[in-house]
């Protein structure tokens, strides 16, 4: 076991700044009072079996492609960089579909477990040690929990400008990472000569 602090704080707030949970308080919220009641339960568990499954079968899927991590990595890299253009401009380059009902596919799949989210950790896989981003996406998902739970609460407390505060200052912190993701597994591909 090789459990590095400095790991897991960084792998959560990278997963953090993707997962945007805060950010989507207004999503969680119009989808509670169009179909009532959201089980915050299975939703975070069921988000935290996509992420751990991913993590795993994830590299094992781009090997059946031909595809190796750094690759991925490089490509997950522009996914987070424009991500991050997203929450810092406020605009939208990618739309999905509005869910019709707030069960646990829109909320633990799209929402929390989504491609940004799928892109980091495979990135991360590249980076860091698996257990300490085990560690961090159970971290996330306590947090997420939390926040489904009391997500009414929150938007209260922050208002809609405390939450734009914090949307733009994770982008810039997200843009950041993208950024050293793609210098870090570009110089070792670079290094095995592709």
């Amino acid at each position: 076991m090789n459990f590095n602090f400095k790991e897991i704080a960084t792998a959560g707030m990278i997963l953090f700044a993707v997962i945007d949970i805060l950010g989507s308080i207004p999503i969680i919220i119009s989808l509670r009072n169009k179909v009532g009641h959201i089980q915050s339960e299975k939703a975070s568990i069921v988000a935290a079996c996509i992420m751990v499954a991913f993590l795993f079968v994830g590299e094992k899927i781009l090997k059946l492609i031909g595809i190796d991590v750094n690759s991925f990595a490089v490509a997950g890299a522009f996914i987070i960089f424009f991500l991050a253009i997203e929450m810092i401009l406020g605009i939208t380059l990618y739309r999905d579909d509005v869910p019709e009902t707030a069960s646990i596919v829109p909320i633990a799949f799209p929402l929390i477990a989504g491609a940004g989210t799928m892109t980091s950790l495979l990135a991360l896989r590249a980076e860091y040690h698996v257990e300490n981003i085990i560690v961090a996406i159970l971290l996330n998902i306590i947090f997420v929990y939390i926040v489904l739970k009391s997500s009414a609460r929150i938007e209260r407390v922050l208002g809609k400008n405390g939450l734009n505060i914090i949307r733009k200052v994770f982008g810039v912190i997200l843009m950041a990472i993208a950024v050293k993701l793609f210098a870090s597994n570009i110089n070792q591909l670079l290094e095995h000569g592709y």
